[in-house]
């Protein structure tokens, strides 16, 4: 009898060793693109919707703030007429009879316009060139003439404000947002992929520890299975041996299953193909980071882009304070034009006999009563801004205790890694020892399960408390702006 069972112990441990076998070629297979963090990054980059759209949006306001730098530039047209011919049959009054009316026109205006974008006046250069053969019944009369205006206008709003250079310095403003908004998603891009990428090392390393532990209940049901036969344990101590080897395998399947749904999420975040094998590799070793927290803070409160995002939007506030003071406002216009004249049958002497055209206009235009309306719109711009205003310091009080909370977690974690370090170191003496007595049959298969299962308790916590520190340092870098495991800011300084 005991020939049989030790016949059928040795079946069960190499179809048990061939199982390992097959989950190890398994992994193997698996693990065959390696990432490291820094890979993963710049391929997230390359390939998220979020960044194409912020991309896409900081061209956007880069082209409509080109558009409007150019429209303040020289503007040059010709409109040109050929043919302009009419005939009208009207009744006259002074002859108390019809007449009929031809009359052919045929004209071209050229035209130079200049915005002047300090004063938001616009100077005008013009040259208008016609001809015109006109036919009157009523005096049995043609008449054919050519003639040409030329004349500089300068129109000036006075008592107004500056509508070009404010909408210039909006779409400025427009520009620097888009670029903040951009920076910002690239640091949340970074922040998600390494969030995601040590969440897949953690499940990597799960199932790394679970292979470790299948390996060790191996050997254990190894030696249980050699003392059964050898009659020196009793037949129970087997039983117990496959009960904690099978649920080693399960533990070890629910850890491969687990990276395999990591791996997707991953890839998902990356943008890669979901039928490509991936492998990450990241180095973990623990090694203090020197960071002094009033640099952090300092740093964060003069480069945080959500600091310059709210004075953006103060700013903005004030321009719709500008135009809503604007609104029923008391202005004018100042319109000087100085030109030339000339007209002649012969278009070569078009300017035999110049007329001199000048012109001064003076326009006001004067609110009388508005019931109201504007001083109600102020107050209630005003009190927006005020809440800007608030929001901005909220703003700097949140980035200073944040940054003191995250600072606070990495000396934590500092001990707690420390700890968990000499946690492993004891762990892996303690079940070498007990490893010992049990193979000396001082100590039961249950026993040395517990040992097995401390173990891998201790090195899962000692890998989470490493990516938490990592994680953690990431954090400051975002708050702070400055990444004290380079010792050097996110954003260069010139």
């Amino acid at each position: 009898m005991n020939r049989q069972l030790g016949t059928n112990l040795k079946r069960r441990i190499a179809i048990l060793s061939m199982v390992s076998i097959g989950l190890s070629a398994f992994q193997s297979a698996v693990a065959q693109k390696v990432l490291t963090l820094e890979e993963s990054i710049e391929f997230a980059k390359q390939s998220s919707p979020d960044i194409k759209k912020s991309t896409l949006n900081l061209l956007s306001n880069q082209k409509s703030l080109d558009a409007q730098r150019a429209s303040l530039k020289s503007r040059f047209s010709l409109d040109f007429t050929p043919i302009d011919f009419s005939r009208t049959r009207l009744f006259n009054d002074f002859f108390s009879t019809f007449n009929t009316n031809e009359d052919y026109n045929s004209f071209a205006n050229f035209s130079i316009s200049q915005p002047i974008i300090h004063t938001d006046a616009t100077l005008t250069l013009n040259n208008r060139l016609g001809y015109r053969n006109n036919f009157s019944e009523a005096q049995d009369l043609r008449t054919k003439n050519y003639s040409n205006n030329l004349f500089l206008q300068l129109d000036q709003p006075i008592f107004t404000y500056n509508r070009r250079r404010l909408q210039l310095r909006e779409l400025e403003l427009n520009l620097e947002n888009a670029q903040l908004s951009n920076s910002m998603q690239l640091l949340t891009l970074e922040r998600n992929v390494t969030q995601s990428f040590y969440a897949f090392y953690q499940a990597q390393n799960s199932l790394e520890i679970a292979q470790d532990e299948f390996s060790n209940q191996q050997v254990s049901y190894e030696i249980t299975s050699n003392k059964v036969e050898a009659d020196l344990l009793a037949e129970e101590e087997l039983y117990q041996a496959e009960l904690n080897l099978a649920t080693s395998r399960s533990t070890l399947q629910n850890s491969q299953v687990t990276l395999d749904n990591a791996a997707d999420d991953f890839k998902l975040l990356l943008g890669m193909d979901l039928a490509e094998d991936i492998q990450v590799e990241v180095d973990v070793n623990f090694i203090t980071r020197e960071v002094d927290i009033n640099q952090a803070i300092q740093h964060g409160l003069d480069q945080r882009m959500e600091l310059r995002q709210r004075a953006i939007d103060i700013e903005r506030s004030e321009f719709e304070l500008i135009r809503t003071n604007a609104l029923n406002e008391f202005k004018g216009t100042v319109s000087l034009s100085m030109g030339v004249f000339g007209n002649d049958p012969n278009f070569g002497d078009i300017y035999a006999q110049p007329q001199n055209n000048p012109r001064v206009a003076l326009t006001f235009s004067i609110p009388l009563w508005d019931w109201g309306e504007k001083r109600a719109r102020l107050a209630a711009g005003t009190a927006n801004l005020d809440m800007t205003k608030i929001d901005l310091q909220n703003q700097k009080n949140d980035i200073v205790i944040n940054i003191r909370k995250t600072y606070r977690n990495l000396q934590n974690l500092e001990t707690q890694i420390e700890i968990a370090q000499q946690n492993v170191k004891n762990a892996e003496i303690t079940y070498e020892i007990n490893l010992e007595r049990y193979q000396n049959g001082d100590l039961t298969s249950m026993d040395l399960n517990l040992f097995q299962n401390q173990l891998s308790e201790k090195k899962s916590s000692l890998a989470t408390s490493l990516i938490n520190y990592k994680i953690e340092l990431l954090n400051l870098k975002i708050l702070s702006l400055y990444d004290f495991e380079n010792q050097q800011p996110v954003i260069p300084t010139f």
